[in-house]
């Protein structure tokens, strides 16, 4: 059996909504080649591509294939090269329903390489970051810290707050909390121990 033959019995066994790298095929030859079987499987229908040296097995609906989400990619690429990632900015607001607008542009902080991707009208960007950034224990903490900076404290609004209380309720891990909120700026610090100290005194008021 050709290399090129072996590559795509692997990709029909594979679970539709795979995703793939040029390196996930490093052992069956060297980049141009793998890259050139990769977009035959693309002309053939086999794949899509994704974005530039990524691909995915489609999944087939009535609408039409279905794209992997910009967090499923983010999430592939972070494991791929063993790095962590965080949204950050508009990304990360609209992750915790902090805002309802969907991002053009979907940025993520990483541990790993900085790189932009351009995905069917948007673009994905990874930023290299500095470890302070990773140092919660909680991802939701970490994503609530990036949002929250990325709002401003002058632009907190009262569904802002409401919002971040039922997230807190909902998500707050209280074996890290307070190790988490000293990565905080001191405004944000600040706010969410205000919030949760109210919501740990309503929970013993109702006990």
């Amino acid at each position: 059996m050709s290399i090129e033959a072996k590559i795509r019995n692997q990709i029909r066994s594979d679970e539709a909504g795979m995703l793939y790298f040029i390196s996930d095929f490093a052992e069956h030859g060297n980049d141009v080649f793998i890259s050139r079987v990769l977009s035959e499987c693309v002309n053939d229908g086999l794949l899509l591509r994704i974005a530039n040296g990524i691909y995915c097995k489609p999944i087939e609906t009535r609408f039409g294939p279905l794209f992997p989400s910009v967090e499923e990619l983010v999430n592939a690429i972070a494991r791929r090269d063993n790095a962590q990632i965080l949204p950050t900015g508009e990304t990360a607001q609209n992750r915790l329903g902090l805002s309802t607008q969907v991002p053009m542009n979907s940025v993520y902080l990483t541990t790993g390489s900085a790189r932009k991707l351009y995905l069917r009208g948007r673009t994905v960007t990874l930023k290299r970051s500095v470890p302070r950034n990773f140092a919660c224990k909680n991802d939701f903490m970490a994503a609530l810290i990036q949002a929250l900076k990325s709002i401003g404290k002058d632009n907190l609004t009262e569904e802002h707050t409401s919002t971040i209380v039922g997230l807190l309720k909902e998500h707050l891990d209280d074996a890290t909390y307070v190790d988490d909120l000293k990565t905080a700026p001191i405004w944000v610090r600040k706010i969410l121990s205000e919030i949760i100290r109210n919501i740990k005194q309503h929970e013993l008021a109702t006990t």
